[in-house]
């Protein structure tokens, strides 16, 4: 090898740390193993691998090499194309057909375009013409190292993600374009009650009968590019002998590419049997207890209206007031009945979210629209701070409409004439944020970490006038949190409040 007189190859990006550099960032010290005829390369190249921190071996011809092969594992091969008995193109063969991952660099005194072409085709990794300088060989073994390297994190992080995957309790399934298998973890197997040893690769309606799943599947690979949607059912697997039957959650996706064009689909599968009797359980009491309460109040707010409108006689204002204080309260306590109800379905997490991409900015714009009037009657100015773009999330429709009507109107209920709100929408590297701020009357520090308690409500001389049930920051709370999201709130006392809710940035694409 000669050093002199040979030009500088310019650097890459991949290649401008040195090569020994490399070698210590890697888990694992580089076996090379130089098979040459020559003993002069033999030996400049172990000389110069070695101190750069590589494990090297060397061979003085094809058959010692693919028998020093044989007997341990090399990542990386220097082989000479041109030598006695065994060419390195045979040499080449042998060898990619029993190790595919070793790295192999071709060296040869007699380089051609031929000769790259079919080496390149069976296998080889990259081609130094000789005489090589030491520069030009340290920076094809960085090259190759950080292959080795790359290919070590893809394999580790399939491995990784094969075993957390594995050991869920839910039942994960995806398929490629075509509908064929490409995962499916024991736990869907068993939910679906699948008993074939080997799924991969076999079309999805091989493997499951349910043509429920098999439905949702073909609606989320026909999804146009323009529609990015959640399909979400609940399907029942009957019982074998002796057990209860299955209730089973799923939810299917398109998996998509940075040019939205459908790859396949995912769909997990999640056993709901438990907290579906227990939600029936709940939800019975809790509509008993809803009619109950809600049947003779109504009646009771019927009746208090006939006497305020004068149809039972002539009304005082002392009685005028009482009654419309007492209708008032009774208005409260149909809401709370109402309220309950919808936390404790919202709580199971058994509420058919079927979710879409939502544009916040719209959804912001309609509510401060929606709640301009009300805002406008305490002459409070309700705005929707301008965006750059548009922001987008996956939700459920009707939940998010909820959370911003509960915050929108608690901030309408909480601040004082010539007062202001702001809402808008931004984003971080990984979530997108909605804000809502006040100028009103703040909570009390030593309340910060109670607000969103059920039936927790600041009292105090300026709010205990202020109806409410409590429940309104606890439904906003489980919606987030069912979007696993979170909210957070800043507030000073007389300064004004800010609520935060953090969604993340939720992307199927690759």
């Amino acid at each position: 090898m000669e050093e002199k007189n040979k030009p500088m190859v310019s650097e890459t990006p991949s290649t401008q740390a040195p090569l020994r550099q490399i070698v210590k960032d890697v888990f694992f010290q580089p076996r090379v193993l130089v098979v040459d005829d020559e003993e002069r390369i033999q030996k400049a190249c172990q000389r110069l691998l070695i101190e750069e921190g590589c494990e090297v071996d060397v061979a003085g011809n094809g058959i010692q090499g693919l028998k020093m092969i044989e007997e341990r594992h090399y990542d990386i091969v220097l082989l000479d194309l041109m030598m006695p008995g065994m060419s390195g193109l045979d040499v080449l063969s042998d060898l990619k057909s029993r190790h595919p991952d070793t790295v192999v660099i071709i060296i040869t005194g007699y380089a051609t375009l031929e000769h790259s072409i079919e080496t390149m085709k069976k296998g080889a990794f990259d081609f130094l013409s000789k005489p090589f300088d030491p520069q030009e060989l340290r920076k094809v073994i960085a090259k190759a190292v950080e292959f080795i390297r790359t290919l070590q994190d893809i394999t580790t992080e399939k491995s990784r993600m094969r075993v957390m995957i594995n050991t869920l309790r839910d039942g994960v399934l995806t398929t490629d374009h075509q509908k064929r298998v490409a995962l499916a973890n024991p736990a869907c197997l068993k939910m679906l009650g699948c008993h074939k040893r080997s799924v991969i690769g076999r079309l999805v309606s091989d493997v499951i009968d349910e043509p429920t799943v098999l439905g949702m599947i073909d609606k989320a690979i026909a999804q146009p590019k323009e529609m990015f949607s959640e399909i979400t059912e609940e399907i029942c697997i009957p019982a074998e002998k002796g057990t209860d039957d299955l209730i089973i959650g799923v939810r299917c996706i398109p998996f998509r590419d940075r040019l939205n064009r459908n790859l396949g689909t995912v769909t997990v599968f999640h056993d709901i049997t438990a907290l579906k009797k227990e939600d029936q359980l709940k939800s019975d009491f809790v509509s008993m207890v809803a009619h109950e309460i809600k049947s003779p109040l109504n009646s009771v707010l019927m009746q208090l209206n006939v006497v305020l409108d004068g149809l039972a006689g002539e009304v005082t204002e002392k009685q005028r007031d009482i009654l419309t204080r007492s209708s008032a309260k009774i208005k409260s306590l149909t809401e709370l009945a109402s309220e309950l109800l919808d936390l404790a379905k919202i709580e199971s997490g058994l509420i058919n979210q079927e979710r879409e991409e939502l544009n916040l900015e719209v959804l912001i714009k309609d509510h401060v629209s929606l709640y301009r009037g009300k805002a406008d009657e305490k002459s409070i100015h309700l705005i929707r701070r301008p965006a750059e773009k548009d922001h987008f999330i996956m939700g459920n429709r009707m939940n998010m409409e909820e959370v911003l009507s509960n915050l929108i109107s608690n901030a309408i209920r909480y601040t004082p004439a010539g007062g202001k709100i702001e809402v808008w929408a931004d984003e971080t590297s990984d979530c997108t944020m909605v804000h809502v701020a006040d100028t009103g009357f703040g909570i009390p520090a030593d309340s910060l970490e109670n607000i969103f308690e059920r039936f927790y409500r600041v009292k105090n001389e300026k709010t205990r006038f202020i109806n409410g049930t409590g429940l309104g920051l606890a439904i906003v709370k489980s919606i987030v949190e069912s979007h696993h999201g979170t909210i957070h709130v800043e507030s000073v006392v007389d300064q004004g409040t800010q609520f935060t809710i953090c969604l993340p940035k939720t992307s199927y694409k690759i």
